[in-house]
């Protein structure tokens, strides 16, 4: 059974998925096919992922493929039953640097820029032309694969590749199986420990619609009063969301404080200390893992950095699950096909996805709460327009996509939008396909 990983210069992510299908007991045996653009990284994650094969499945094949290569591309996807997703186009120099720089002239400011904002937007835009390469490809060399797809903007490209592609895609994100273990670090109730719970949504704006003891009792009141006790500092936006709008969303602060009007606001400074609000973040992150790679490639190396215990990540599960006809519960971004009721079917919805034998059977929902299903659809808006650029190369739908997008459309005009948009396009350069008036 092969496995080609896309994106295997990041070698930490590579690690930790791969090292977790190398563990799987239930598993066939395995050939891993690594692909990236960058040599050196490649050659980085490719020698780590050896070392943990002679550790942990002696038998598994692993080789590496340069994504340069057309001939090298299309034979690291060749016959692959499973294909994960882990690229960054651009990096964070040169893109991930203009996506911050450019809008910081017009007064614009983001967190993390990933996944909506103007700075989601363009990440998008340069990103789907290379998975629909890769998608190109899986047609004519591996069509029946399932792709799993951790890039951000998760969304907009998931829902691009179901759209747009033959392939089979589920998104995967990070934030639904550790929202509740995560803020409890803080609330330290042992109620949520076990508790069940119920997350739906879209991607990285899901939300906690039930928390609940093994009886079924309601803990969410619980779960309310004691956050507003203790109001742990790095969680002060979602607890605001929280308060206003009744539910607690899934993915974190820094990245919640950039998806609404309310929080990042040129005329109310005042509000990034009062919500804690860490502008940058995401370039002060780059260059802090930057900065630490060079010791930690080293540790890599060594019998202590080869060592790796089972994560969380779903990959290993869900290929685990189909293989063995063994089900596991996940949350995945599909779309929806009368998963969630009161969001419309052209939108990637994040549910319950119950995978076995048969493959991957997304749950259905059913209505959302009124204001979070209008908070999602704020979100959604700005996708189908991104993805409806990509599918048109017509800059009129960038454009639209930033005027509808709320925080972008609460700080700018929209002659200063439109002058942004043709800035970003400018910086970007061959970064972006040539889009036309």
């Amino acid at each position: 059974m092969k496995i080609t990983f896309i994106g295997a210069g990041s070698t930490v992510f590579c690690k930790n998925v791969i090292g977790d299908c190398l563990l799987a007991e239930n598993l066939p045996e395995l050939e891993v096919a690594l692909l990236d653009v960058d040599e050196k990284r490649l050659e980085e994650s490719f020698c780590l992922v050896s070392a943990m094969r002679d550790r942990y499945k002696p038998s598994a094949v692993v080789k590496k493929y340069l994504a340069t290569s057309e001939k090298e591309t299309e034979a690291a996807f060749s016959g692959a039953k499973y294909v994960i997703n882990a690229i960054q186009v651009g990096g964070y120099e040169p893109c991930t640097v203009t996506d911050f720089e450019v809008p910081k002239k017009y007064g614009l400011r983001q967190t993390i820029g990933d996944t909506l904002g103007i700075g989601g937007i363009f990440r998008a835009l340069r990103t789907i032309p290379v998975m629909k390469k890769y998608a190109d490809v899986m047609e004519k060399v591996c069509p029946g694969a399932l792709l799993l797809n951790y890039t951000n903007p998760m969304s907009i490209l998931s829902g691009y590749m179901q759209r747009n592609t033959k392939i089979r895609t589920v998104g995967l994100c990070h934030s639904c199986q550790v929202v509740l273990r995560a803020v409890n670090n803080d609330l330290k109730l042992k109620e949520l420990e076990n508790a069940n719970y119920l997350v739906a949504g879209i991607n990285h704006m899901a939300w906690l619609l039930k928390v609940e003891d093994k009886d079924g009792n309601d803990l969410y009141p619980l779960f309310k009063k004691r956050f507003n006790e203790v109001k742990p500092k790095w969680d002060l936006v979602r607890l605001e969301m929280m308060n206003r709008f009744g539910y607690y969303n899934t993915e974190s602060s820094e990245h919640t404080a950039e998806y609404h009007p309310y929080f990042i606001k040129k005329d109310h400074p005042e509000l990034i200390e009062r919500f804690n609000v860490p502008l940058d973040e995401y370039p002060r992150r780059c260059v802090d893992q930057i900065a630490k790679w060079e010791k930690q490639r080293e540790q890599l190396k060594t019998e202590e950095g080869i060592q790796h215990t089972r994560s969380s990540e779903y990959a290993s599960r869900i290929i685990e699950a189909c293989e063995t006809n063994v089900p596991f519960k996940l949350y995945g971004n599909v779309q929806n096909n009368g998963l969630i009721t009161n969001l419309p079917k052209n939108a990637c919805v994040e549910v319950p996805i119950l995978v076995d034998g048969n493959g991957l059977t997304p749950c259905v929902v059913g209505d959302l709460p009124d204001q979070l299903a209008g908070l999602n659809m704020t979100h959604i808006a700005v996708h189908n327009m991104v993805i409806k650029a990509a599918e048109t190369l017509e800059k009129k739908y960038i454009y639209m996509a930033a005027y509808l997008d709320p925080h972008t459309r609460d700080q700018l005009t929209m002659d200063e939008i439109k002058n942004l948009c043709d800035d970003l396009i400018a910086a970007h350069g061959d970064w972006l396909p040539a889009f036309h008036e």
